[in-house]
This record gives C-alpha cells, structure tokens and sequence, in this order.
C-alpha cells in the first residue's frame, strides 16, 4: 500500500504540535506504522535551516530570504524523509508543509502568489498531502497560548522571530490559512481548536482514522 501524506496547520499557538504527538501516539497503539516529523526540519540540515529561520536575533532577515531557506528546508526534507516513507507504505504526519508558506510568506509578507506557487513546485516537486487539519482560532489568543506556554517552560516570550511579529501580521496569516480552505475544501478540513485538548484530539483521531479507512478501503486495498 501506498502511504497517507497527512499535515498540521495553524497560527502559533493554536495546539497543532501538541495534537499532532497525541495522533502519532494514537495511531501507534492502533498498530499503525505512522512517520512524526516537522517543518521546517525534518533532517539535520533542516534543523540546521530551521534555527536559522527562528531565531530572534535574525529580524533583518529579508523576506525572500525566508522564503528560500523554507524552500531549501522543505527540498530536503521531501527527498530525504517524507518520499521515502511514502514509497514504505508508511503514514507521514508532517508539522507544518507549504500551506504555511503561502499563509505565512504569501499572505501576511505579501511575496507575490506567483513566486510563492513556483517555490512551491520546486521544494515539494509537486507533492502535496492528501489531508490538512487546520486547528483554527483568533489570532490574539493564540499568541496569549504561546505566551503562557513559554512562561511554562521557563521561556523568554518572543523567543522565536514570529512571536515577535505585530498581531496584524498573525490575523494575515489566519486569514491567509482559511483562505486556503475555502479554496481547497476536499483537502483541508477546519477544526475549530478553542476547546481543551483532549477534546480536540478526540475530533481530530475521528476525522484522521475515518479518511485512512477510507483510503485502504477504496484506493490502495
């Protein structure tokens, strides 16, 4: 079989690294052979690419310059981690892909969609997920999680070049992930992520298990 491509998106702290562990786990005891990994990251050269991009003390950092070393990150990370996998019949659950390339460099830094769409094709070699689970809510208050969970783990708020971005830049990227749903509503599913956690990752465990039965059932049998 052919494995299940199947991506976390949202604006930080919206709680998608913290579902996506508990869906790996999830899956795991379901005796299925699930693949956890990160962008951007991934390989060692993609977390060398990756504190790069986070660190705070980078805010000359230009925007296609960003926009490049995602690309960069991403390349690798496709031909080194997530093909490979594919191709062993394994189910790839990735924390972050493109869709936070278009939302985070397209949407809220304005690059131009055409530019942002070449990039695309050349760091993903046209791979794309099969699903997105989108955890969705107000800008403002997933800064305020973000805040808090840096002061849980002893944290300096604004560690990350991000956290530091004003909150418009944070409403453009939301609005820049919905708009990649409304566009592309068969691939991207909204959850709203306002709940608790093991709320969430109950709405989240249905709507994964439902669309891998449904694809060894109908396509890959």
């Amino acid at each position: 079989m052919k494995g299940i491509f199947i991506t976390f998106e949202g604006i930080e702290g919206s709680g998608k690294s913290t579902q996506i562990k508990l869906l790996a786990r999830h899956l795991a005891q379901l005796g299925r052979d699930a693949l956890l990994t990160r962008e951007p990251g991934g390989t060692k050269i993609g977390e060398k690419i990756r504190s790069v991009l986070l660190d705070a003390s980078h805010q000359g950092m230009t925007p296609i310059t960003e926009l490049m070393l995602y690309a960069a990150a991403r390349r690798q990370h496709v031909e080194e981690v997530i093909e490979p996998a594919l191709r062993e019949g394994r189910i790839v659950l990735c924390d972050r892909y493109a869709d936070a390339t278009t939302a985070y460099q397209g949407a809220a830094r304005r690059i131009d969609p055409a530019l942002i769409k070449t990039v695309h094709q050349v760091a993903t070699g046209g791979l794309m997920p099969e699903l997105t689970l989108l955890l969705d809510l107000p800008a403002k208050d997933g800064l305020a999680r973000a805040i808090e969970r840096n002061a849980n783990d002893n944290t300096e708020p604004g560690h990350d070049r991000f956290e530091r971005e004003a909150i418009e830049f944070h409403e453009r990227v939301r609005a820049g992930y919905l708009a990649i749903a409304r566009e592309e509503p068969k691939r991207v599913i909204v959850v709203d992520a306002q709940g608790g956690a093991e709320e969430l990752h109950k709405k989240i465990s249905a709507i994964v298990e439902k669309h891998i039965d449904y694809v060894v059932k109908h396509h890959r049998a």
